[in-house]
């Protein structure tokens, strides 16, 4: 008998790709392959890269150079480029960094198996020259349900039986339309695509032009990789695109998604579902409410407000202000005080002047956020505002991010030690000997946000991953908090038992 092949998939850049990642693993699988998780035990090692910021882009290079230094000292025989980078950059990518035996783009994601052996027998898959995905899809939303387009998460074939001689493990996630999908690593919390694409045109954004136009997946596939996780032992599951607002557009119902929470957070065996990426121009009501008052659904906003000046925002071709903003996060803590609530920000974008940073200051100041992520502004390649005038001078940029980062780093430790007395349900994530019991709590989303350390001295056992416990913050330490498990006849009380 032939030996086995083995792949090994390093993953870069955010939940999506994690998701992308276990369908290729799913497909890998189903086909034969062995996964492992350390590349230098791999036949091939398939690099996931991000392509979003020049950052991120640099660390998809550094990672392909180095799986490929393991070509000379290890088992494996092939370094290949998967996900937003290889699907950007294609042919382009395959010429600068000839390190890559193969540059492969999301056309490939449904054959990976045969380009993979084609790689590893000495052959060669010529890379794609990149196209923008937008135009793949017809302009209509209504149109692109039935498009013959290569959308990762999605699996646009024709609906067809499931295999019956799936390897232990692999499931069609979502039913007979589903990719398959295999889970990598045994963490309680997955991600599930609720979409693909975007059609905002923010100017300083390139993802829609590789990532393609809003496509939603249907609300029983959803539903169905849900039950699936969390067959697998998930506990919470959360929902990710690119825009999770615009859910349900294209398929006749902007407001599906309220409809489809009560019902994933129903599947047996889950305790959170959680929701990411939301434009805050396209908060209704009737979500806030669903968000902020459905049981096992984490009252927590991950809402894309980027700056909050005026003429900053309209330049990104964006919505809102200072005023609106706080509105917005007033309704929601009207609703849920203890709400969570997190943004991204850029700053030193073209035409930014001083004015502008003071008042992205008065905002984050008075917005009282849980975690905070600041960017300093780049140029992205095929983006409008690279073509902007009144650039910003890299030194201006440089200390704008430095100034803008030290008031969220000392905000959010203020937020954190303004929960203390907060009872909040942990869903404990690891425990091990160095850090003890760790978990996070609604307002936390996974690796983003923060976690919590629980206190467990004079418990008879600790919580393992995947329990929901009910605890107490007793201290803060940054934006991360400490918490006191509630006792109850001498045993820890466990949330959803």
């Amino acid at each position: 008998m032939p030996e086995r092949r083995t792949v090994a998939l390093v993953t870069l850049g955010c939940a999506r790709n994690e998701v992308d990642s276990e369908e290729l693993a799913g497909r890998l699988s189903a086909d034969g392959w062995d996964l492992v998780e350390d590349a230098a035990d791999a036949d091939v090692a398939v690099v996931n890269t991000c392509g979003f910021v020049e950052a991120a882009k640099k660390d998809s290079v550094d990672a392909l150079l180095e799986a490929n230094d393991l070509k000379d000292h290890g088992r494996t025989q092939a370094v290949v480029a998967v996900g937003c980078m290889a699907e950007r950059y294609g042919k382009e990518l395959a010429d600068a960094l000839p390190e890559a035996d193969g540059v492969l783009g999301f056309d490939d994601y449904a054959d990976i198996s045969d380009r993979l052996q084609t790689i590893l027998s000495g052959g060669v898959h010529a890379s794609h020259t990149p196209r923008d995905r937008r135009k793949l899809l017809p302009i209509s939303p209504a149109a692109r349900q039935d498009a013959a387009v290569a959308l990762p998460g999605h699996a646009q074939e024709a609906p067809a039986p499931a295999p019956e001689d799936l390897p232990e493990g692999v499931a069609p996630a979502s039913g007979p339309r589903a990719p398959l999908r295999r889970r990598l690593g045994d963490s309680p919390v997955a991600s599930v695509k609720l979409a693909s694409g975007c059609d905002r045109r923010c100017s300083f954004c390139a993802i829609p032009s590789f990532r393609g136009s809003f496509v939603s997946r249907r609300p029983s596939d959803v539903l169905g990789e849900a039950r699936w996780l969390a067959e697998q032992g998930v506990k919470e599951v959360m929902l990710v695109s690119e825009n999770n607002t615009s859910y349900g557009k294209d398929l006749g119902d902007i407001r599906l998604l309220e409809t489809l929470l009560p019902e994933i957070a129903a599947v047996d065996g889950l305790e959170r579902v959680r929701v990411s990426y939301l434009q805050p121009a396209e908060m209704r009501p009737g979500l806030i409410d669903v968000l902020t008052s459905t049981d096992k659904v984490a009252p927590y906003f991950d809402l894309s407000f980027q700056h909050s000046a005026p003429g900053v925002l309209r330049a990104m071709r964006r919505f809102g202000d200072t005023e609106r903003f706080l509105e917005l996060l007033d309704t929601i803590r009207s609703k849920a005080p203890q709400a969570g609530a997190r943004s991204n920000f850029i700053v030193g974008f073209p035409g930014e002047t001083e004015e502008d940073v003071a008042e992205l200051e008065r905002f984050l100041t008075a917005a009282r956020l849980d975690a905070i992520g600041v960017f300093g502004y780049s140029d992205e390649d095929g983006t409008e505002a690279a073509g902007y005038e009144e650039k910003n001078d890299p030194e201006v940029v440089a200390e704008r991010l430095a100034r803008v980062s030290r008031l969220a780093e000392e905000l959010t430790a203020q937020r954190a030690e303004d929960r203390i007395g907060e009872t909040i349900e942990v869903l404990v994530d690891r425990v091990d000997d160095e850090d003890g019991v760790i978990g996070r709590a609604a307002h936390q989303a996974p690796e983003t946000d923060g976690q919590v350390r629980l206190l467990t001295e004079g418990l008879d056992s600790p919580p393992v991953p995947g329990r929901m416990v009910v605890a107490t913050v007793v201290a803060s330490e940054g934006v991360d908090l400490v918490a006191e498990p509630v006792r109850d006849g001498g045993r820890t009380e466990e949330a959803g038992r």
